[in-house]
């Protein structure tokens, strides 16, 4: 369907195109960079509906304007499409007369006109001047703007701006004296030539205020420029400068006061508050001085009416109601009163607070920067404060120690000690992080009681240190026919290391966790314990941390070797080994290491812990592998599968396949453990370290797929059911290594203490 150029959308104003023979219907879909998307796309029509036909690529023109370039064929579309958001900006000016300033009889306003060429509609806008005192920014408003009388019915269009030309714009002629870059290209494709840019004239109420300006620079250079009140308010505002002081009170009853001083540079005012000591009988409000403008001298207190702000000359008339005041303009009595500034203000001065001279001492890190940097001073060292002879202190400093009575025997020396500090009591803290940290570790220690009495020498004892809070307990293993029920011989508590003095005010030394090792002879509640074993923890332990336990050391303790060994080494390898055959593994037993040592070192010198330390380190003996029971590991994993009712091989299967895209036969075991945890079989750590280690594995210690899934298959191969059991210990019980140490590889012991590089070099 068609329609008639410029005629609205009415019956009458459309027909039909009966030349028309093919009617193809219109592609709802669409191929776009390479996606397929839905086409919203509407054919451009012939005739624009609102208005005249326009061309995209070329500006409306008359017939009567021969253009420079021949016109393009292209599709027509409608003008608020073709010329969206395309603006001819003009600079323009005019003249506005004024009649109550005889300095300038006009003032020159510069405005730009903005043309829309989507609808033919205009904007004139006043850049705003500084200080020009006349309300500027949009004088039209955005509309269709007709042109001047005689031809008030047409519109003003873009054949009607250029450069160097005038227009009228409501009663008001403007001035073009230029263009924007995108205008001047614009009219030239047009067809219309643009002229150069016009100098546009100066305005003289600007130059009026410029040189009123200069006078005001010139006049008031030599004095000092005024600043608003308000200005260090919000220059300074919540910036303090921070003093330490003291007042140092000398009355009967007197003390030295601790002040903090603070001035406010946002008003000049100063506060002080008082710091109070603990245990110093003072309490209530620690204000000084409240905050306010302090001045710097003192003589008392004014008198009623001796400080007013108007000052009376005379009072005229001798009746109350017929009394005429004369004030003194001049305030000629009235006496200056100067307050403390920052410059006042410094380690070491005195002010003068109503009186009582407060001496400043120090400052935090904002004062010192601020008065490096406003006044250049460097040296902020403290002044000491003063303390009083007479007066014992209230804190512990740093060369005072506070003395305590001594302990009576009553309850440990903490609960004695708090009792003395304060008032009120309070039980004596845990150390909560070593509590954690070290909870649940024990070393235990096998020893023998040292009596005179024979039976008292074959009693066992174990003796356990818990490493969260430093406590020992003993306890005795029970014999047969000893005489001995066994049993607890001491509770857990803390033990004071003997020889202390009991009744004293300073806290006792107590055992510590490098005071037990193999060997060592100690006195526990007077009785006298002789270590000769430890448990596997604990020499494991002591290995591990050997900062802590010098004689667990490997590298000190072979140092100690080396040094004794240095002159016979030959002789020392002979007594090893008296056959001197040093194969591929040649080992010698604990004895006769032990007894070598020794015969080189004494037993002061070398312990019976760091030999074991050296045997264990160098031991020829290995761990053997855990055992488990693959029939076993397998019934405990589908009992554990069928309590949760899980039965989806398909699923576990599909998922080896998603990691395993190559369908290789073997995988690796980090691959296996995220398959198990990512079909959320409800198996725990232990069970699942099980499984992994009975699975079939090849030299490089991948697991076999297919065994993978006939392991968890319960359809085609069912395995007889177990007694529910403790996976953690009695599946497949890992029991430590506990002969560690019975045999010395000699070659890696004598590989490391190398000597015999030493021998080699020295024969050279």
């Amino acid at each position: 369907m068609l329609r008639l150029p410029g005629m609205p959308l009415l019956p009458g104003a459309q027909f039909y195109d009966y030349g028309k023979r093919r009617h193809p219907r219109q592609q709802t879909l669409m191929h776009y960079q390479g996606i397929q998307m839905l086409s919203d796309r509407r054919e451009p029509e012939l005739v624009e509906p609102n208005g005249i036909v326009a061309d995209p690529k070329c500006p409306p023109m008359p017939a009567q304007i021969n253009t420079l370039w021949a016109p393009k064929v292209t599709t027509k579309l409608p003008p608020w499409l073709a010329y969206d958001k395309q603006v001819l900006c003009f600079n323009a000016y005019f003249k506005e007369n004024l009649t109550e300033i005889y300095h300038a009889p006009y003032q020159v306003r510069k405005v730009r006109i903005y043309f829309y060429l989507e609808d033919g509609t205009m904007q004139v806008t006043e850049p705003k001047v500084e200080n020009s005192g006349i309300p500027q920014g949009c004088l039209v408003h955005r509309q269709r703007i007709p042109k001047a009388p005689t031809r008030d019915r047409e519109f003003i269009s873009i054949f009607d701006l250029n450069v160097d030309t005038d227009v009228q714009i409501f009663d008001r002629v403007y001035r073009i004296s230029g263009c924007d870059i995108f205008t001047r290209q614009f009219l030239n494709r047009a067809g219309i030539h643009v002229p150069e840019t016009q100098q546009e004239p100066s305005d003289p109420t600007t130059e009026i205020r410029k040189r009123s300006g200069l006078k005001q620079t010139f006049s008031g250079s030599s004095a000092v420029p005024k600043r608003h009140s308000f200005a260090q308010f919000l220059e300074f505002d919540r910036r303090v400068l921070k003093f330490h002081g003291y007042w140092n009170d000398r009355s009967e009853f007197g003390d030295v006061r601790k002040l903090e001083i603070c001035y406010y540079l946002a008003d000049d005012t100063i506060d002080i508050k008082e710091k109070f000591p603990r245990n110093s009988g003072r309490e209530g409000p620690s204000t000084f001085l409240k905050r306010g403008k302090l001045p710097k001298e003192f003589s008392g207190p004014t008198q009623p009416g001796q400080q007013t702000s108007v000052t009376l000359l005379n009072v005229l008339g001798s009746n109350m109601r017929d009394v005429r005041y004369v004030a003194d303009p001049l305030n000629t009595g009235q006496k200056q009163v100067h307050y403390y500034t920052d410059q006042d203000l410094q380690i070491g001065a005195v002010l003068n607070v109503f009186g009582r001279a407060v001496v400043l001492t120090g400052c935090d890190q904002f004062t010192q920067s601020y008065y490096k940097e406003k006044y250049g001073i460097e040296d902020f060292t403290p002044q000491p404060v003063p303390e009083r002879s007479d007066v014992l202190p209230h804190t512990h400093g740093a060369g005072t120690v506070r003395r305590l009575p001594p302990y009576n025997g009553w309850g440990s020396y903490e609960d004695s000690e708090g009792n003395c500090i304060t008032v009120e009591p309070k039980p004596p803290q845990a150390d909560f992080k070593k509590l954690i940290k070290y909870d649940g570790c024990i070393l235990r220690f096998g020893a023998k009681l040292v009596s005179a009495i024979r039976d008292n020498c074959e009693r066992v004892f174990i003796i356990s240190y818990f490493l969260a809070d430093d406590t020992i307990q003993i306890y005795e293993s029970s014999r047969r026919n000893s005489g001995f029920l066994g049993g607890e011989f001491l509770k857990r508590a803390r033990v004071a290391v003997p020889g202390q003095e009991k009744f004293s005010a300073a806290r006792p030394e107590y055992y510590r966790a490098n005071d037990f090792y193999i060997g060592r002879t100690l006195t526990l509640k007077d009785h006298i314990f002789r270590i000769n074993s430890a448990d596997e923890f604990t020499l494991l332990y002591m290995e591990q941390h050997p900062t802590e336990f010098p004689v667990a050391d490997i590298r000190a303790i072979m140092q100690k070797i080396r040094t004794a060994v240095r002159p016979e080494y030959k002789q020392f390898v002979l007594r090893c080994k008296p056959d001197g055959n040093l194969g591929d593994f040649a080992t010698v037993d604990f004895e006769t290491m032990r007894s070598t040592l020794l015969s080189y070192l004494s037993k002061e010198s070398l312990l019976s812990h760091e030999i074991v330390t050296v045997c264990r380190y160098f031991s020829a003996e290995q761990t053997l592998p855990p055992s488990c029971d693959r029939n076993q590991v397998r019934a405990a994993a589908q009992l554990e599968l069928k309590r949760a009712l899980w039965n989806n091989v398909e699923e576990l299967s599909g998922h080896l396949s998603h990691i395993n895209p190559t369908s290789k036969q073997y995988i690796s075991e980090a691959q296996v453990r995220s398959t198990l945890r990512g079909c959320r079989l409800p198996f725990s750590l232990e069970l699942m370290e099980d499984i992994l280690q009975v699975l079939q594995r090849n030299g490089q210690g991948e697991i076999e797929v297919r065994d993978i899934l006939e392991f968890f298959n319960m359809r085609c191969d069912q395995v007889p059911d177990i007694a529910p059991l403790n996976i953690a210990f009695e599946l497949c019980p890992k029991l430590p290594f506990l002969h560690k140490g019975r045999l010395v590889d000699l070659n890696w012991f004598l590989d490391f203490l190398g000597l015999e590089e030493e021998l080699k070099r020295a024969n050279q």
